[in-house]
C-alpha cells in the first residue's frame, strides 16, 4: 500500500487542475499536503489547507517526496526543476517538458513503463492527447496504425479558471466557438501538441497524425472525432470489442458529453466503418479533461512510481 503520510506539493492548487488534483489526493487518502500557489492566493485556504507562495525558495527545501504542477509553461521551467533537484517525483501538467526527449511523458495504461525511466521529471499528456491514445493504443496492438485524423471540442476549463468565469459570465447568445491556441502561421500550438505527443507516447515517431482543434463553449469535458486507417482491416465490431476491453475506457454506442463529467473513465462509442480509407474506422469519444485529462493521469503516475507496480492491463500488452 501507499503510505498515506507521503509528502506532497500542489503547485497551482487554486487553478481549475489544482482543485480537482487536492480533492483526488484527500479522497484516496492522503493527508500530508501542501498546497502552493502564486502570491495573489498565498495565505488563503483551500478546505483546511493553507496556501503557500510557490518560489524557488519553498521548493527546494527538500521537504517534499511528490509534487505535481499545474502552473503553465513559463513557471513550470522555472520552477519544477528546482523542486526535482530537492528530490522531490515532479509530475508537471504544462507543455515544457513533453518533448523532452530525456523525460517520459506517460500515460500508464499505455506506456507505464517510461515513468520508471524518470531522473526527477516526468510529464503529464496534454487533455486531448490523454483520452486519444488510449483509444489508439490497443487498435495499434492489434491491427497497427496507419493514419490518425481528429477532430478536437475543447471546454474552456482547459483554458483554466478565468475561462470559465468568463463564460459563466456571458450571456448565452454570446458563446462562441473559439481557437485560442498560438497560431505558428500553419498550425496552433494545441494541434502539434496532439501530434508530437501522441507519436511519442505510442513510440510511433512517424504515424501521420493531423489534428484540427476548437474550443466550444461548455464549462467541462473535451471529445473527439478521430478517423483511423489500421495496417490490418478491423470490423467495428471487433474494434468496440477491443476498446471495452481496455483500461479506462468505457464503451457507449453513442457517448454523451454529459455522462463523462465528473468520471474517471475515457468515453468511446460511434465505432463504424470510414468507406473513404482502406481499413477505415471512425469513433468518438468523450473525456472530463480536469480528471483523466489532467489530474487523475497525473496522480496515476505518481502512485505508479512510488508502488513500484505496473496497472494489469500493461502487463498484458506487453506479454502478448
Amino acid at each position: 500500500m501507499i503510505d498515506p503520510e507521503l509528502r506532497i506539493g500542489v503547485v497551482g492548487a487554486t487553478g481549475a487542475v489544482g482543485r480537482v488534483t487536492l480533492e483526488y489526493l484527500v479522497d484516496r487518502g492522503y493527508t500530508n499536503i501542501r498546497t502552493f500557489a502564486s502570491w495573489r492566493s498565498a495565505g488563503g485556504f483551500l478546505g483546511d489547507f493553507e496556501v503557500e507562495e510557490a518560489t524557488v525558495r519553498t521548493l527546494s527545501a527538500g521537504d517534499l517526496d511528490v509534487c505535481f504542477f499545474s502552473i503553465g509553461t513559463q513557471w513550470s521551467r522555472e520552477l519544477v526543476p528546482v523542486a526535482a533537484a530537492a528530490g522531490a517525483v515532479c509530475v508537471d501538467k504544462s507543455a515544457a517538458f513533453r518533448l523532452d526527449e530525456t523525460i517520459p511523458l506517460v500515460v500508464p495504461e499505455v506506456n507505464g513503463e517510461r515513468a520508471l525511466e524518470h531522473t526527477g521529471i516526468i510529464a503529464n499528456p496534454n487533455c486531448c492527447t490523454i483520452p486519444l491514445t488510449m483509444v489508439l493504443a490497443p487498435l495499434q496492438d492489434a491491427v497497427g496504425l496507419r493514419t490518425v485524423r481528429v477532430a478536437t471540442y475543447q471546454s474552456v476549463s482547459g483554458a483554466g479558471a478565468d475561462a470559465i468565469a468568463d463564460l459563466r459570465a456571458e450571456d448565452p447568445d454570446d458563446h462562441l466557438l473559439r481557437m485560442d491556441w498560438e497560431l505558428d502561421g500553419l498550425e496552433f500550438d494545441e494541434e502539434v501538441k496532439l501530434r508530437e505527443e501522441a507519436r511519442k507516447i505510442l513510440e510511433l515517431p512517424e504515424l501521420p497524425v493531423s489534428a484540427s482543434c476548437v474550443r466550444v463553449p461548455v464549462v467541462v469535458g473535451h471529445a473527439e472525432s478521430v478517423w483511423i486507417e489500421t495496417v490490418e482491416p478491423l470490423s467495428p465490431s471487433e474494434a468496440e470489442r477491443i476498446l471495452a476491453e481496455a483500461p479506462g475506457l468505457r464503451l457507449e454506442k453513442m457517448p454523451a458529453h454529459g455522462h463523462a463529467i465528473g468520471v474517471d473513465d475515457v468515453i468511446v462509442g460511434r465505432v463504424r466503418s470510414d468507406s473513404t480509407a482502406e481499413n477505415g474506422l471512425v469513433l468518438f469519444l468523450v473525456c472530463d479533461n480536469l480528471r483523466k485529462g489532467a489530474a487523475l493521469n497525473a496522480i496515476q503516475i505518481a502512485e505508479l512510481i512510488v508502488g513500484a507496480s505496473l496497472p494489469s492491463y500493461f502487463g498484458q500488452r506487453r506479454s502478448a
